[in-house]
């Protein structure tokens, strides 16, 4: 919520955010806490980083204690976890981006009946679904699975679902990465499963919310996502079709040195990125941001992965994309949080150039654009950014200007598809900016976009797309 920044809020809270999030009471000791206290209080969940919700005042104690000073206890207890929940309006409508308290596990209705089933989910903003008849039950967010307490919390949620609905599932779906904790759950369960490309799930979750009938483009952007071809998707155009999809267009590829360690320092992607376009030349481009935060020993090492290709992936990802433009701007060289460099990046754009794109193009490796396997190169693009650096141009016209290219991009290549309806989903379209814009102009251009409004745009939907995967009649399994 805009316009709540004032002299009585510590400028600590959400540092660089333009935006609050605000707290609705819903229990009478709110209501108590707020008459006694009179003034504005920052609520936050009782866990730690990548745990979940600390559930009894014993567990709080041991795991809290070293963080809250003064624990208020009282004597209901609690029978299952559950997150405050996110929601916002987004032209209109509502846009979820945490699906807990007040909206879980309410049933998103299917067209078709299904046979028993778990969705796994994802690593990441987890959250796992069961299918019965043409009931989806999403289950509150749980989280990522990088903790035991998180996993521990992810088994008793799913076993919590067979339970109260009674449900003997036949089969089970998940993620294609076989590493994901998520995946190695469902592999165990010793039911049929299935394997599903993330991306295709993202775009599967949209079109189930709002009943798409195929043939639909996809806009799959997030961070990660294992593609059909081993590197890491994230930059995706997908034409579903009424049995499978196509991966009709994606961003162009660079490598991240140091792997998931660039997820935690966007200039490493802004480094993956310049060494794609300008190879060893981007060592020497001493002028630019991300290379001076390097010691000569970071950029040796570096320089090594990228040459070997060695703890280096490729990914196509739109995420890691924000994550380089950001770093390129000066907004962010580490990150202590998840899409923190994004968020800079759109806050940096308030009151830019409002129109100007910049320039971009498509290639196709049979020659022809109108077939699948195009490829958005990003030089055009990077070219024009560094050129405006150089001239001193603000960088708030210089992140308008990229977000403005983003979405030139989504409407160029769904007229090159020529599919009426465009669904957008994956965690960039958290992007107020972006989503809007390109929602505003893919209507404009004639197109009917779609965004998600009952189940999360990021990796909490992804339960949802695995579940309408597994009743089509060629889902991408393996």
């Amino acid at each position: 919520m805009r316009g709540l920044r004032s002299s009585s809020l510590s400028a600590l809270v959400a540092p660089g955010n333009p935006t609050l999030g605000v707290m609705l009471p819903y229990t009478p000791l709110h209501h108590i806490l707020m008459r006694e206290l009179g003034f504005p209080v920052v609520a936050t969940s009782g866990n730690r980083a990548g745990e979940p919700i600390c559930t009894d005042e014993r567990e709080a104690l041991t795991r809290l204690g070293g963080l809250a000073d003064v624990f208020l206890v009282h004597n209901r207890p609690i029978t299952r976890h559950a997150d405050d929940s996110i929601a916002r309006v987004i032209l209109g409508k509502t846009q979820i981006l945490r699906r807990a308290r007040g909206y879980a596990p309410l049933p998103i209705l299917l067209d078709v009946d299904a046979p028993p089933m778990i969705a796994a989910g994802a690593h990441l903003k987890n959250t796992a679904a069961v299918a019965a008849g043409r009931r989806v039950f999403i289950s509150q967010h749980i989280g990522d699975m990088d903790t035991p307490e998180a996993y521990d919390a992810y088994t008793r949620v799913i076993q919590d679902f067979q339970d109260l609905y009674n449900l003997q599932p036949e089969r089970v779906v998940h993620d294609l990465h076989p590493d994901y904790r998520s995946t190695q759950y469902a592999r165990g369960l010793g039911l049929p499963a299935l394997g599903v490309q993330h991306h295709y799930a993202h775009v599967l979750a949209c079109m189930a919310e709002h009943k798409l009938v195929a043939p639909v483009l996809g806009v799959a952007w997030d961070g990660t996502g294992l593609g059909t071809d081993g590197t890491i998707w994230g930059g995706e155009f997908l034409l579903v079709d009424e049995h499978s999809f196509t991966r009709f267009a994606h961003l162009q590829t660079f490598r991240l040195p140091g792997g998931e360690q660039a997820v935690r320092e966007p200039r490493r992607s802004a480094l993956g990125l310049l060494y794609a376009l300008y190879g060893d030349a981007a060592f020497d481009m001493t002028n630019l941001a991300p290379l001076l935060a390097f010691s000569e020993n970071e950029r040796h090492v570096l320089r090594r992965a990228l040459e070997k290709g060695v703890n280096a992936p490729v990914t196509s990802s739109a995420g890691r994309l924000f994550d380089a433009v950001a770093a390129l701007l000066g907004l962010a060289q580490t990150s202590s949080f998840e899409g923190e460099a994004a968020m800079l990046l759109e806050f940096a754009a308030e009151g830019g150039d409002a129109d100007k794109c910049y320039p971009w193009s498509i290639t196709s490796i049979t020659g022809d654009i109108y077939t699948p396997g195009r490829i958005i190169s990003l030089k055009p693009a990077t070219e024009a950014i560094l050129k405006d650096m150089a001239a001193n141009v603000p960088v708030r016209d210089l992140a308008a200007r990229f977000h403005n290219t983003l979405t030139d991009m989504i409407v160029g290549v769904a007229r090159a598809a020529g599919v009426e309806q465009v669904a957008l989903s994956g965690g960039c379209f958290q992007s107020r900016r972006l989503l809007e814009r390109t929602a505003t102009a893919l209507e404009g251009a004639g197109f009917c976009p779609v965004w998600h409004q009952q189940a999360p745009t990021n990796d909490g939907g992804i339960a949802l797309g695995q579940i309408a995967a597994a009743l089509r009649e060629a889902p991408l399994c393996v």
